[in-house]
Order: C-alpha cells, then sequence, then structure tokens
C-alpha cells in the first residue's frame, strides 16, 4: 500500500505537544509490538542525534489508549511503536484505516529532549569565540546518557583542560544571557543567507530547508525540536574534551 509522506506538526511549533490525526495504516510485529502510520503527527521520531518522543494516542469517546515507546521515520513516513492497553480484539478493531485519534506527547522527555539538543547548537556556536573555530561540525549525540557533539579536526593535548573551562564559561553566559529561538521554513537561497552565506553539500539546491536560529547567531539545518529561549536550557556543563584520530568531542550535560 502506498502512503504519503507524513506532515510534521512539531515542524513549524515545537511548544506543541497535542495533537489530532488521521490512521493510514496499523500492522503488528512478531514480538507483539504494533506500529501505527498516521497522516501527520506531533511526535518526533529518532533521528539528528535526538532520540523519539513518548507518549499515548486516544480514540475520542472511548477507553482506548496506545502507548508510544518509540517513533522512527522511514523515507518521510512516520512509524508509531507501541501497545494497546488492555488489549483485546475489540480495542485492535479501533485502529482501523481513516479512525481520528489525538496524540499526546510526554511533556517532561520532550522537554529535556529539546534542552539536550539545543546545546549541542548553542557549544557549536561558541566554539569560534574560544579559538576552537578550526573545528568542522559533525555529528551530535545528543540523548540524556552521554550526549556530546563531535567535530573534525583536533586540539593539541595541552590545551584541552583550558578549552574544557573557556567553553563551559562562554557558553553559560550566553545562556544567562539568554535569547530568542526562532524556526523557519524557507527557500534555499534565504536558508543559505540565514546560515552565514551557505549550506551543508547535502542540501538539495531545489529544497526548502528548515532553520533554527539561536539569538543573533547565523542560523543553521536541523530537524529536531528546541527550547523557545536560550536561557530555557538553564546550564551546561562540559564534561569532558576529547580528541583522538583527527576528531575532537566535546560531552556536556544541562542543568535540571
Amino acid at each position: 500500500m502506498e502512503v504519503s509522506p507524513t506532515k510534521l506538526d512539531y515542524y513549524e511549533n515545537m511548544l506543541n505537544l497535542h495533537s489530532e490525526a488521521s490512521i493510514l495504516s496499523h500492522s503488528k510485529g512478531d514480538d507483539g509490538r504494533h506500529a501505527l502510520i498516521l497522516d501527520r503527527t506531533v511526535f518526533h521520531p529518532q533521528g539528528g542525534g535526538q532520540p523519539a518522543d513518548t507518549g499515548f494516542i486516544t480514540v475520542d469517546d472511548s477507553d482506548f489508549k496506545f502507548v508510544v515507546q518509540d517513533v522512527r521515520s522511514k523515507d518521510g513516513i512516520v512509524f508509531h511503536y507501541g501497545f494497546i492497553e488492555n488489549s483485546s480484539e475489540e480495542s485492535e478493531s479501533k485502529l482501523e484505516k481513516g479512525k481520528k485519534v489525538v496524540l499526546y506527547v510526554d511533556e517532561s522527555r520532550r522537554k529535556l529532549n529539546s534542552r539536550l539538543h539545543s546545546a549541542g547548537h548553542l557549544l557549536d556556536a561558541c566554539m569560534q569565540n574560544v579559538g576552537l573555530g578550526h573545528l568542522e561540525p559533525g555529528k551530535g549525540y545528543h540523548f540524556p546518557d552521554g550526549p556530546f557533539v563531535e567535530y573534525k579536526g583536533t586540539v593539541p593535548q595541552n590545551e584541552l583542560q583550558n578549552k574544557q573551562k573557556e567553553l563551559e564559561l562562554e557558553v553559560n553566559a550566553l545562556i544567562s544571557g539568554g535569547g530568542k529561538v526562532s524556526v523557519a521554513v524557507v527557500p534555499y537561497q534565504e536558508a543559505a543567507e540565514m546560515c552565514g552565506g551557505s549550506l551543508p553539500d547535502y542540501i538539495p539546491k531545489e529544497s526548502t530547508p528548515r532553520i533554527v536560529k539561536f539569538g543573533s547567531f547565523p542560523g543553521c539545518p536541523c530537524g529536531g525540536t528546541h527550547v523557545s529561549d536560550i536561557s530555557e536550557i538553564t546550564s551546561v556543563t562540559v564534561s569532558q574534551i576529547r580528541t583522538k584520530k583527527g576528531l575532537t568531542k566535546v560531552f556536556y550535560n544541562v542543568g535540571s
């Protein structure tokens, strides 16, 4: 069955934790878990170094509850994986195509994920100010268990400890000052201008990238969720900077 790409309701409004949708497909795997495909979703799927949202999905005027344990995206289609509370044949019948459902994202998990992801971007923005501007951004891992940002390039071993302290002071000064975080889906050329004049090669020139801006810093293309103001990150501890085999990793945590 051909299914259209899922509309991402969090894409323009990252504060949205509740939405409505229609079921396009329902299946059940050998492990007993159900998979739901909806026409739209407010759940953020795992990707871009950010873990998936969790929460639940209900059907109006019933006690039906589908617990969302994991969310993944493939070829633009979002799969919601989980189980039905008090599952029975009757409850499974409520997952028929076209059924209207209501989505609820776990607020505490979304906020933590957004803070961790935002902190990673803010560290990127501070690298130039602490003399690490020669490092090229690589991948990021913004999960609660050991978040880090990785860069191409190395730092002399004798400078690591000082750079770690400088970076932590720099990023926390920015957090203390605050600043609006904005998101815009714009044509390629406008996106490039927002990002300092260019975009990464992997972004097609005919596309309309989603750009995230932190305060007065240049924007960056990103599909994740973020805080609405830099001050919401609260604080960042840079626990370690490690350089090895042409790569530098900055490990960090956010305050409670």
